[in-house]
Parts: structure tokens; C-alpha cells; sequence
């Protein structure tokens, strides 16, 4: 009899937001290579419960979610302690809504973030967080010229390597209320690591 395999004895990879397109799309990928996946999201989007029902009904034994906010610190620190890495997908993705409600807007995309980066400052393990952002950290991007890409149904870059999309070397540029709440937590992920490694610290 062959040993169990590694992936098999592994922590959960955790998305946030886990329902949403991208998340949803993600598990489906993680769990078909075996991947045992831990999905926290509020369903508070009309519809995304379908993809969650979908992914439980493909991956019975794999999926395992947890229905609530990224903002709640109990739930949030007990995804990380379980996990073996997060994608963090949780966001509020309107830019209308920003302008609506910002204080709204920063809780779930500033605050969240923030609750995912202490939560996991405070294991005890360096617990890998990818974080989903917007091009509307770097400002209104009026300097750049498009080119609509036939083959591909796209618009890219125009100019040498337009197809590799934005460097992230280019400079923040905090624009709208939205580009405010998604980049402050690259910025607090960046300071981050820079100061302190995002080494792991008791948090008792």
C-alpha cells in the first residue's frame, strides 16, 4: 500500500470571499488537485450562493465554508490558525458604493484587509496571505495609451510589453474613495513585511 500523499495530511488553503467569481473559480481549481479548500464569505451578493452550492455538490469532501464577515475578528483568526495560506477576494468591488457609503466602503476593503494580516501576524506560523487588488490604486492612469487586442477580445497596453499588463513598480495613486479603501492594505501589506517580515508574534 502506497503512503498517503503530503497535499492529503495538509492544512486547507482559505479564500475569502470564496463565492465570488474569482474565488469560486479558484477552489473548483485547488479541489480538483486535491486540495482541501475552508471558503469564508458573507453571501451578501445576490447569486454567488449558486457557486457555492456548486462547488460543495462538485467537491463534497474538499469544500468547507463558513458563512460570515470578513470583518468579524472571532471568525477571522480562527481561519487563519486552520489554514495553510489565504487568498483574500473579500471585498466591497463597487466604485458607485464607495461614493455612497466610503465609511462602509474602507470597513470591509481597509479594515478587512487589516483583520487578515493581524490575524495572521498573530500565529504562530508564517502563513502566506494573496491579496486581490484594483487598478484604481494607481489613480485615473490618464498617461497610459490602450490597444484593443482582436484575436484576444481585449484591450491591453499599448507599446512593448503592453500584453504583461501594469508594472507594480508604478506609484500608488489613491483616486476615488475605492482606490482609498484598496490601497491602504497593499500599503499596510508592503510597510508590513518591510518593518517586520510579517513575522509571526503571540497576540494573547
Amino acid at each position: 500500500m502506497s503512503a498517503p500523499s503530503a497535499r492529503r495530511k495538509a492544512r486547507p488553503i482559505a479564500i475569502t470571499g470564496g463565492a465570488g467569481f474569482i474565488g469560486s473559480n479558484l477552489a473548483d481549481r485547488l479541489a480538483q488537485e486535491g486540495q482541501a479548500v475552508i471558503i469564508l464569505d458573507s453571501l451578501a451578493r445576490p447569486g454567488v450562493e449558486r457557486n457555492l452550492a456548486w462547488l460543495q455538490h462538485r467537491h463534497p469532501a474538499l469544500v468547507s465554508a463558513v458563512r460570515g464577515d470578513v470583518r468579524d475578528a472571532t471568525v477571522v483568526v480562527d481561519l487563519a490558525k486552520e489554514s495553510a495560506a489565504i487568498f483574500h477576494f473579500a471585498a466591497q468591488v463597487a466604485v458607485t458604493a464607495s461614493l455612497d457609503n466610503p465609511v462602509e466602503d474602507f470597513a470591509v476593503n481597509a479594515g478587512g484587509t487589516l483583520g487578515i494580516l493581524e490575524a495572521v501576524r498573530c500565529t504562530d506560523r508564517n502563513v502566506p496571505v494573496i491579496v486581490a487588488s484594483t487598478n484604481k490604486v494607481y489613480g485615473a492612469l490618464d498617461d497610459l495609451a490602450l490597444r484593443r487586442d482582436e484575436g484576444a477580445k481585449r484591450y491591453e497596453l499599448a507599446g512593448d510589453g503592453g500584453s504583461q499588463g501594469l508594472s507594480e513598480s508604478r506609484p500608488l495613486d489613491f483616486h476615488t474613495p475605492y482606490g482609498c479603501s484598496k490601497g491602504c492594505p497593499i500599503s499596510t501589506r508592503s510597510t508590513t513585511h518591510a518593518v517586520s517580515g510579517c513575522a509571526p508574534r503571540s497576540c494573547e
